[in-house]
């Protein structure tokens, strides 16, 4: 496994760790579904959740939940890739006990990162760090390979996967109408205006002109 810069990525590698708005760093590992690069998800969008350890209850819980939601996510073009510390034949266990277990085929790959090389590129551990207990964060990168989102989450608690789809939903509605959405915004859900720039985009709505919303 090797970490590389993607040199298709038009805006200059960042040299800390990503945050929003940077270029993801690219990599090349093996997966439970075979070789994958950053690069090779280009054109879609890509949601890169980690954990600490295989066969953990919290993750498993949330891995189960990723399996449930992949046909949705699969619907609004976004990939689903998994990272862990662990070996590939960790990975191929864990996965045949979910099956077993929950009744849920894993349909997405899990990288292998013993190295913890990816997990540190992105940021999830800090420098000199040994365990991988805070590789606990996901992160949303649109089709160019930006990194438009990201959430870290401690061991004890679980993340809610329905509120990444609708993180997700957000930003593609978001970027295709050039608006915002307001707290808890749903699907079909009114959206906000940009804040006008000029007095004649203030009378549009009013005396609450810094909030305006509308449909889309």
């Amino acid at each position: 496994m090797s970490i590389e810069v993607d040199s298709e990525v038009a805006r200059p590698q960042p040299a800390a760790p990503p945050i929003i708005g940077d270029a993801a760093p690219n990599f090349r590992a093996r997966t439970t579904m075979g070789p994958r690069t950053l690069a090779s998800y280009r054109g879609r969008w890509l949601l890169l959740f980690s954990h600490p350890a295989d066969f953990t209850p919290v993750c498993t819980s949330e891995f189960v939940a990723f399996a449930q939601y992949h046909s949705q996510f699969q619907a609004l073009n976004c990939d689903l890739l998994a990272l862990s510390v662990d070996s590939l034949s960790s990975h191929l266990a864990w996965t045949q006990s979910i099956a077993q277990r929950f009744g849920v085929q894993v349909p997405f790959p899990i990288i292998e990162d013993p190295a913890m090389g990816i997990a540190r590129a992105y940021g999830m551990l800090p420098a000199g760090a040994l365990s991988s207990a805070t590789v606990r964060t996901t992160f949303v990168i649109d089709p160019t390979g930006i990194v438009r989102a990201l959430i870290a989450y401690p061991l004890t608690v679980g993340r809610s996967v329905a509120e990444i789809l609708r993180l997700l939903q957000a930003l593609q509605v978001s970027d295709a109408a050039d608006v915002s959405t307001p707290e808890g915004w749903q699907p079909d859900e009114p959206v906000l205006a940009n804040p006008p720039t000029t007095s004649e985009e203030v009378g549009v709505c009013g005396t609450d002109w810094y909030y305006c919303l509308g449909s889309l």
